[in-house]
């Protein structure tokens, strides 16, 4: 587990999790990448930050928990970078993504977020 991971995301949460991203992407709103995720996130446009765990230079996504738990957005952690992109929609990894709008995915995107709420405490 890299440095900059600070918590893990049970197995069951990471299926919950995949399936939910998929549908974000579809009928939401999704930045991809790093740069994108911290803006998102020090605008606090961000409902929620997905950082892969196989980033390096670990320095690209470093900084995202620390400015999610400052602007209070829940954070939430994939295995890969080619997952995160395949869950985003795209063919290609990403380091990370930022969830603007979660769509027609409302009640599964509340109730996952209180899901991880409670795992970082």
């Amino acid at each position: 587990m890299a440095e900059y991971v600070k918590f893990s995301v049970p197995e069951e949460l990471r299926a919950k999790q995949a399936a939910l991203l998929e549908r974000v992407a579809k009928s939401g709103k999704v930045r991809i990448g790093a740069n994108e995720a911290t803006k998102a996130a020090e605008r606090g446009t961000a409902k929620l930050i997905v950082i892969a765990e196989d980033v390096t230079p670990p320095e690209i996504v470093m900084h995202l928990p620390l400015i999610c738990k400052e602007k209070n957005i829940p954070f939430t952690y994939v295995s890969t970078k080619k997952g995160l992109g395949q869950y985003s929609g795209i063919d290609v990894g990403t380091s990370a993504i930022a969830v603007l709008d979660e769509g027609d995915t409302k009640k599964d995107f509340a109730d996952f977020v209180k899901k991880l709420q409670d795992l970082s405490k």
